[in-house]
């Protein structure tokens, strides 16, 4: 599941759905994410993936602090 944060609101995704597969680079998969949201892909530069231990994927903002 890819678990995605975008302009304020949250999505679960399929990773099938996306065509996101293991072992894919983060530029591979914001390539995918902006297919999706049929965006340009510099909306996702500044978006951090979080690769979590049971497989998940987290897209989000990068948190800036200070």
């Amino acid at each position: 599941m890819v678990h995605i944060r975008f302009e304020g609101r949250s999505y679960d995704v399929d990773e099938a759905q996306l065509g996101v597969k293991a072992g894919m680079n983060d530029t591979l998969i914001k390539e995918r994410l902006a297919q999706h949201f049929d965006v340009h892909l510099n909306r996702w530069q500044s978006y951090v993936i979080d690769r979590r231990p049971s497989g998940d994927l987290i897209v989000r903002p990068e948190a800036v602090y200070g």
